[in-house]
């Protein structure tokens, strides 16, 4: 483990009104992009192992990757599993990650609830928070039937009070990955009841190509953790194809270009998400935090 508090990072943004970023790493040097844009921005982060470097790389590398490179950086910041499935949790715990994320959004809703409570008591008996899904987050498409993914209200507060779980994913507009049409509106009053019903932060996946003017009001709404992925990955390649295109170069010079495009776009976000420069302040005690 870091030694960094996820949930206080959480908390602390909760209390500050902005987001922490939460971004997927998927080589070295993805992974030393996002270390040195949180240095950059002096902002929070989490490094995510996620759901595309698991079946490339293996958990186990994966996780030690990231290890390396943060020992190597002097930056402390949480390692986080995401979307991980059950599995996974567990050998997540033996490895020594920081925080994980338990996805049973595809279990039906007594499953989740069951499941869920289960992953949550075994990691908050090694002090590990947990983070699940509820609702589903459709892939990027024209054509979405948004109310069958929409996280239900009344759902939320059972599933929240039945688990224990400490930060609550949901589904409210969002998409893994972007399209080339206009972006569905996320649903910030459907944000807003769930924050109300729930009283823990709550997250946003998905975050990539929404537009900036929707997280902050997401935000405000009580979403204090936002993932992105696809964006990012995007600059990293423009940065590949920009040194290819020049002719014959070596690897090397593409992946640093990949890195350093990776680097502004993340900082970009952190900007956008309000946590740049708040690296250095604590989370508040529980009966300092202010809730919004």
């Amino acid at each position: 483990m870091t030694g960094v508090d996820p949930l206080g990072l959480v908390t602390a943004a909760r209390a500050g009104g902005y987001a922490v970023g939460a971004f997927n790493m998927h080589n070295p040097e993805t992974t030393q992009a996002l270390i040195q844009a949180a240095q950059r921005a002096d902002a929070p982060v989490f490094l995510q192992v996620g759901r595309a470097i698991v079946p490339h790389m293996g958990l186990r590398a994966a996780y030690e990757m990231t290890r390396r490179e943060l020992d190597e950086s002097g930056l402390a910041a949480p390692i986080h599993l995401d979307h991980g499935t059950y599995d996974e949790v567990f050998d997540a715990i033996k490895l020594g990650f920081d925080s994980i994320m338990f996805d049973g959004a595809h279990l039906d809703f007594e499953e989740n609830i069951r499941v869920t409570a289960e992953v949550v008591k075994v990691a908050h008996a090694f002090g590990i928070p947990v983070e699940a899904e509820l609702g589903r987050i459709p892939d990027a498409s024209e054509s979405i039937p948004w109310e069958e993914y929409y996280t239900k209200v009344d759902e939320a507060e059972r599933f929240v009070a039945e688990t224990g779980v400490d930060l609550l994913a949901i589904s409210a507009g969002v998409m893994h990955g972007v399209t080339g049409i206009e972006p569905q509106p996320l649903d910030i009053e459907r944000i807003r009841q769930i924050r109300d019903a729930v009283g823990i932060p709550l997250v946003l996946h998905g975050a990539s190509g929404v537009p900036a003017d929707q997280l902050h009001a997401a935000i405000e709404a009580g979403v204090h953790k936002l993932n992105a992925d696809t964006d990012l990955r995007h600059a990293f390649r423009r940065g590949i194809e920009d040194v290819w295109s020049r002719g014959d170069r070596q690897f090397e010079e593409a992946m640093a270009e990949g890195r350093e495009r990776m680097i502004e776009a993340t900082v970009q976000k952190m900007r956008e998400y309000g946590c740049a420069g708040r690296a250095g302040r604590a989370a508040p005690a529980p009966d300092e935090a202010v809730l919004v």
